[in-house]
């Protein structure tokens, strides 16, 4: 396969709400490029990035995928992102390793929940936004008017640099085609056909609405060119070659967000936005250095016979420094997604930031200090590997069975050493119980989990040290759901969920002051240990703090760790009801000791014994996961759903109209939110969609603490080891 230079790359995340047909458009692009021979589709998992199984069976996207189409001497890069909100930090992650982001939006519902989050994501990392109106030909999706209202409500949203660069040609015949609005040509196509169009003459009716529109896009390209201003007043226009060049160079700059009219389904359209993507979207090269975290070790003598100089005393020092996109520049890779193959093991998936790296490579893995070999270095069309013998600056690989290298690290030559900042993930919404079937089952569980952990940075899995109970936490309750099947159908590993915990906290609303007297006679030597603590409350979140407030060595400064040790292995296991006990403060300030009986255990069960009895006094009390929630729904059901959450001891917000829908901001409970997807899509005929996340902790109300501690089993403290 050919090499591709920085400037022959583009690097694309598409994005969008779920059902507005990103995998199916995908899939039309790459039968366009001829890199296939007939366009897949989700429905029959025949689609290049819908290759997981659990994608197929539901589906819907779950996980980021890459494909690529090689078009007109350039190659395309493309990431699949999820548009159901529950994952969508994988569709932020595929921010990070592109240059530019085609936001699909359905033309039947217009602006949907998930597509402004996908916005927000590629404002936050300043991304060229390129606006497809996918499914234009769906006998539901809306006639010339409400394509007009859908652009003035993103007009709304987003600023008036949202401006068509092509009208879609709909008639009797449905959608076949699109005017560009640049160029001044038509093209038409035959649905379900190759994507290829025929240039033609514009439609009569049409004339009038493109003249106007091409002049808009005109001004609108032309504003803040003083240069380009000049040449409208006094041309009255901007030659074709001035106006694609400034066009380019305002969506590189955010100046304009260009607007473009497809249908996925019947591959219409489809060459033409390959053939935008190639002239407007910017390529690596023309984007904006990387900024890296260098750490430079310094020599310890200099020429003249100084030392360093940096004045820390280490001799290495931490700086920001800016990585170009060229090919002389020394190599960095940033793994940015790891998949792992039944058949080929771990495959790390990779944007080369720098350099220029070459198959069967050795590289120094920066974040973990190890040497890695790139053997079969690949480019991935979905999960087919197509090896290559070397990557350029800009572009998108992947190479199997690293050794150790895993999401976030950097990669790249010995002593050059940078660290690009890995996404930080939102903390998982819900967490289940799992139960092995059988003794093999267990065995193998641990093992498959975290080879998943290796894909997905959101799944936490741990066991309760109260109840040995497995915990598995997750986004939600399908995607606890999908880690189970993927469980069964790779690993071949059964489990049984059970009903999800709510992690529960416990915490004081009031001081105390208590001593703690541990002591014991044996034959020989005995035990010892005798503090003295103060506990208050910590503002919400805070943690713990510890102070050593011991004067006059009535507690030798060695065994001073040992009550702290013995205060938090207390606080885990809890007081009321087994809920590790959070926000207060421990301060020691007295105690004694024996010169032959005291020692470390001794102290530390002292500290369990000051805790425990500070507990009986400080008023102590159950804290509960507050989430903020976000629905959306056509605004005839705002009524129901208010009053759903009210039942929910929810808190709204906020409410905010967007067209059609409605948004609902509300903190609620997560205990009282486990099972409300099935409830919403009852309330809302299916109509409604909601996401969440976790805010912070709040008292338990005493109602509803009394029936949460008389269902719990409360911890029963060792008084000897």
């Amino acid at each position: 396969m050919k090499t591709y230079q920085g400037s022959e790359i583009r690097n694309v995340a598409v994005v969008g709400h779920a059902h507005s047909g990103k995998t199916t458009l995908i899939s039309a692009l790459l039968h366009a490029a001829k890199m296939i021979d007939k366009p897949g589709r989700v429905e029959d998992g025949t689609a290049v990035t819908a290759y997981d199984e659990e994608e197929v069976s539901r589906r819907t996207t779950m996980q980021n995928a890459v494909a690529f189409a090689e078009w007109q001497g350039l190659k395309i890069n493309f990431l699949d992102t999820p548009g159901f909100h529950m994952f969508c930090h994988e569709a932020r992650a595929a921010m990070l390793p592109v240059e530019s982001a085609v936001v699909v939006i359905n033309a039947q519902n217009g602006i949907e929940t998930v597509t402004e989050r996908v916005w927000k994501f590629a404002e936050e990392f300043d991304l060229p936004r390129v606006v497809v109106i996918n499914q234009v030909d769906h006998p539901k999706a809306d006639s010339h008017s409400g394509r007009e209202a859908m652009l003035e409500d993103m007009r709304e949203r987003w600023g008036r640099q949202l401006v068509p660069v092509q009208l879609p040609i709909v008639d009797e015949s449905g959608f076949h085609g699109v005017v560009d609005l640049v160029t001044m040509e038509a093209f038409y196509y035959t649905p379900d056909g190759d994507g290829r169009g025929k240039i033609g003459e514009i439609p009569g009716p049409l004339h009038t609405r493109a003249k106007a529109a091409h002049e808009a896009l005109v001004e609108l390209v032309a504003e803040g060119k003083d240069e380009l201003m000049e040449e409208f007043f006094r041309e009255g226009t901007i030659p074709e070659q001035h106006l694609i060049t400034a066009l380019h160079e305002a969506i590189r700059e955010d100046r304009i967000f260009p607007v473009l009219y497809t249908s996925g389904g019947r591959n219409v359209a489809t060459d033409h936005l390959l053939d935008f993507l190639k002239v407007y979207a910017p390529a690596p090269i023309e984007r904006e250095p990387v900024a890296a975290r260098a750490l430079k070790q310094a020599v310890a003598v200099q020429a003249n016979g100084h030392g360093n100089g940096n004045g820390n005393g280490d001799g290495a020092t931490d700086e920001m420094v800016l990585r170009h996109v060229d090919d002389q520049q020394p190599l960095a890779l940033y793994v940015f997604k790891t998949m792992t193959d039944p058949f080929s093991g771990r495959i790390s998936f990779f944007k080369v930031i720098s350099g220029m790296v070459k198959n069967d490579a050795t590289v120094e893995n920066y974040s973990r200090k190890e040497q890695e070999r790139l053997a079969h270095l690949s480019v991935m069309q979905g999960r087919k590997a197509i090896e290559v013998s070397e990557l350029h600056a800009g572009d998108i690989g992947a190479v199997a069975k690293l050794r150790v290298t895993l999401t976030g690290d950097t990669l790249g030559a010995k002593g050059q050493d940078i660290f690009l900042q890995p996404l930080a993930m939102p903390e998982p919404a819900m967490t289940y119980a799992i139960e092995p079937k059988t003794r093999a089952d267990e065995d193998k569980l641990a093992p498959a989990i975290h080879k998943l952990m290796e894909e997905d940075l959101l799944i936490r899995f741990f066991r309760d040290p109260q109840t040995n109970e497995f915990l598995l936490a997750g986004a939600g309750q399908p995607h606890i759901e999908a880690i189970v099947s993927k469980l069964k159908r790779r690993y071949h590993t059964e489990v049984t969920l059970k009903a999800p915990k709510v992690p529960y906290r416990e915490t004081i609303r009031g001081r105390a002051d208590a001593q703690g007297r541990h002591k014991k006679q044996t034959g020989g030597h005995g035990q010892f240990g005798d503090c003295k603590i103060k506990m208050e409350p910590l503002a919400r979140g805070a943690g713990f703090e510890f102070v050593n407030d011991i004067f006059g060595g009535s507690i030798p400064r060695q065994f001073v760790p040992a009550v702290e040790k013995g205060i938090l292995e207390s606080a885990a296991r809890g007081y009321l009801a087994g809920y590790p006990v959070v926000d207060f403060k421990v301060t020691l300030h007295d105690g004694s000791y024996h010169d032959v009986d005291s020692n470390e255990m001794s102290f530390k069960m002292a500290g369990r014994l000051a805790f425990r009895k500070c507990m009986e006094q400080a008023k102590p009390a159950l804290l509960e996961p507050i989430m903020h929630v976000e629905i959306e729904a056509p605004e005839e059901f705002a009524g129901p759903l208010m009053g759903d959450l009210n039942g929910r001891r929810g808190r709204v917000q906020g409410m905010e109209s967007h067209g059609k829908q409605t948004l609902i901001k509300a903190d609620v409970p997560m205990a009282e939110m486990l099972s409300y997807g099935t409830t919403l899509t009852s309330l809302t005929q299916g109509r409604g969609s909601f996401r969440m996340e976790m805010d912070h902790y709040d008292i338990v109300p005493q109602p509803v603490a009394e029936k949460i501690l008389a269902t719990a089993r409360r911890p029963v403290e060792e008084e000897e080891e």
